[in-house]
């Protein structure tokens, strides 16, 4: 796992079928990024609906909430208009799971990502990290409370 201090690697990955996000065109903001195993699973649907309804208080930090997991752009699209999401999802699909490698939070032997959350803060360093067991939805307290020591 990327460790505080490291400048978190760019990507550019699909957020919707026809448009892809680039990390550092959220230079200036800090970012959430919450990288889990899968879209549909119950922990990963319970964890991003409460991320959404967290949204203001995201904003309120200046903080740009996206989730990433290995799961294709179609599938995103189907889970983000089921659940409602109001953030970006996005398809670490192929090659599968380079970003989440690149953060160090792949896991080789199921084939998905870690449940895993960094903040990357407006010049592109790691500023918190925090790995949760896969069976357990890591809740936003932790996040909040790393997003106000940054203010």
């Amino acid at each position: 796992m990327l460790e505080i201090g490291n400048k978190a690697p760019d990507f550019t990955l699909y957020a919707t079928p026809d448009q892809q996000l680039k990390l550092s065109e959220l230079k200036g903001k800090k970012v959430v990024i919450a990288f889990y195993p899968a879209d549909w699973s119950p922990v990963c649907g319970d964890q991003m609906a409460l991320y959404n309804e967290m949204l203001s208080f995201f904003r309120k930090y200046n903080a740009e909430l996206i989730g990433v997991s290995v799961d294709s752009k179609w599938c995103h699209l189907a889970f983000t208009q089921d659940r409602k999401l109001h953030f970006p999802l996005l398809a670490d699909y192929e090659p599968k799971g380079s970003v989440s490698k690149a953060y160090g939070i792949y896991d080789e032997v199921e084939g998905h990502s870690q449940r895993a959350i960094f903040i990357v803060d407006e010049q592109g360093i790691i500023q918190w990290n925090y790995l949760s067991p896969v069976g357990l939805n890591p809740g936003a307290d932790g996040i909040f409370e790393a997003l106000k020591g940054l203010n």
